[in-house]
């Protein structure tokens, strides 16, 4: 068998993770979401695209507050650290219990930690695109002092 065609699923795999979290950060409870205005007397006078135009407006002004629309946290480092270590010592707990040599130890330790590791790295990923509170909170009052009502974020 040829080495390339062995290595092809593990190659395929980062491709896969990426495309996921991709579908993972879209929707209303995603960092990317835009606000939602009811269509009230403000938006029925200025129209669709001049509704659009305010909302940029707002997401503009509040980044330029110094607000980011994701929580910036360090979900994928921690989830991954925490991977690798948990999957890490159960290797070795293993290893030790049936008995493998100091090599197959340290090789199952190792063996556990890289793949705790990138288990907890996609699990970051698919839980780091948190919104951010204020940044909504910001957007919606300056579109509301414009006469525009938020009902929502998508």
């Amino acid at each position: 068998m040829n080495f390339s065609i062995r290595l092809f699923p593990f190659a395929a795999i980062p491709a896969l993770v990426l495309g996921l979290a991709g579908c993972a950060s879209s929707g209303p409870n995603s960092a990317s979401a835009r606000p939602v205005l009811y269509p009230n007397a403000t938006l029925s006078r200025v129209g669709d695209a001049q509704g659009r135009m305010e909302v940029n407006a707002c997401l503009s002004r509040a980044q330029a507050s110094g607000l980011s629309p994701s929580q910036n946290t360090s979900e994928v480092g921690r989830r991954a650290g925490e991977g690798a270590a948990t999957a890490g010592v159960a290797s070795v707990v293993g290893a030790l219990i049936t008995g493998r040599g100091s090599e197959g130890v340290l090789r199952a330790g190792a063996a556990g930690a890289a793949v705790g590791g990138s288990a907890g790295a996609v699990s970051g990923a698919f839980h780091n695109d948190r919104p951010n509170g204020v940044y909504r909170n910001f957007v919606q009052r300056c579109l509301s002092e414009k006469g525009f009502d938020v009902i929502g974020w998508n």
